[in-house]
């Protein structure tokens, strides 16, 4: 007898089947990687990073729901928190800030080192540039915003920040201390910077969520022989996962809403900014105006101001 779904039935002992190799069809995809699973787990990875490692190294085939679903019923996690939504239109936002990046080891002394995470995402396409560092300067933070213009191949009108001494000098909810190379840089790429207030994370909360991301997925329990390798591995990642996600709250992939953003971006400076050295130069001369260093930065042996050069500077005694 032949059913509506077209199996056929018999009768007798001899025609029952026998026992068929392979899991149950109640069984998850992940059982036979639970092992791989949980070691994950234990070194704080979330399912996202365990799915795309299985996928680059085992040649697992099921989807990301499948290892979600396995991870919560593994570890249970809390509900998550309902929060309001920043639109912005392409090219006029973006947000920065630093995270923990992973341990590197450092070439000088050869013990390993915790790196720095500075992220830079735009606010309509969330893509984003994510740069390592050992250490932090006022020079070091304008350069990584100049780095992540040329990768990005162009700039924003607007650059949202949060209230680090590399930034802001004195955080004011109406008028804040800007600092002076920071805001000479953005400057000259034509960008406006724009302090959050205090105690507001959720003012640059694309940002955030770009720095909890590269945290939890790609660096979480890894290290790195070398800053390069961490950054090429880092980098792979981007290219590889990062732009091509859909994103939660767009429902679209980023690479392509970056693709709508980036000819809106501002066209990057013929001339890139230049730094030079005036620790021991009480003032500066810039083509036809002088400029003299504000009386409220706190100028050390070694410190580095900048200027945009225009014409023939020189030291003044």
């Amino acid at each position: 007898m032949i059913t509506d779904f077209g199996v056929e039935l018999t009768t007798g002992a001899a025609a029952a089947p026998g026992p068929q190799p392979g899991r149950s069809p109640s069984a998850s995809a992940c059982a036979p990687y639970r092992d791989a699973i949980e070691l994950g787990l234990s070194h704080g990875r979330n399912a996202m990073a365990i799915w795309q490692e299985l996928v680059d190294t085992c040649g697992f085939t099921a989807s990301y729901q499948s290892v979600q679903r396995f991870v919560r019923q593994l570890h249970p996690g809390r509900s998550l928190e309902a929060c309001a939504v920043i639109e912005t239109a392409p090219g006029e936002e973006a947000q920065v800030d630093y995270g923990t990046g992973p341990m590197v080891r450092d070439s000088l002394t050869g013990k390993y080192r915790r790196t720095r995470l500075f992220v830079m995402t735009l606010g309509y396409s969330r893509k984003s540039v994510r740069l390592l560092v050992f250490r932090s300067s006022s020079q070091i933070w304008a350069e990584l915003h100049e780095k992540a213009f040329r990768r990005l191949g162009g700039c924003t009108r607007v650059v949202v920040l949060d209230n680090l001494r590399e930034g802001v000098l004195a955080p004011d909810i109406y008028d804040p201390t800007l600092n002076p190379l920071y805001r000479d840089v953005l400057q000259h790429y034509g960008a406006v910077p724009l302090p959050c207030r205090l105690a507001d994370p959720d003012r640059k909360g694309k940002v955030e969520a770009g720095v909890g991301h590269a945290k939890k997925t790609p660096l979480k329990g890894l290290r790195f022989e070398g800053l390069e390798q961490a950054q090429t591995y880092l980098d792979h990642w981007e290219a590889r996962w990062a732009d091509t996600r859909i994103h939660g709250t767009t429902k679209r992939q980023v690479a392509v809403m970056f693709a709508e953003e980036r000819p809106l971006l501002l066209p990057l400076p013929v001339e890139p900014f230049r730094y030079t050295n005036t620790a021991n130069a009480p003032c500066i001369w810039m083509a036809v105006s002088k400029w003299t260093p504000p009386t409220t930065v706190h100028r050390r042996a070694g410190s580095v101001d900048a200027f945009r050069c225009s014409g023939i500077a020189s030291r003044c005694d």
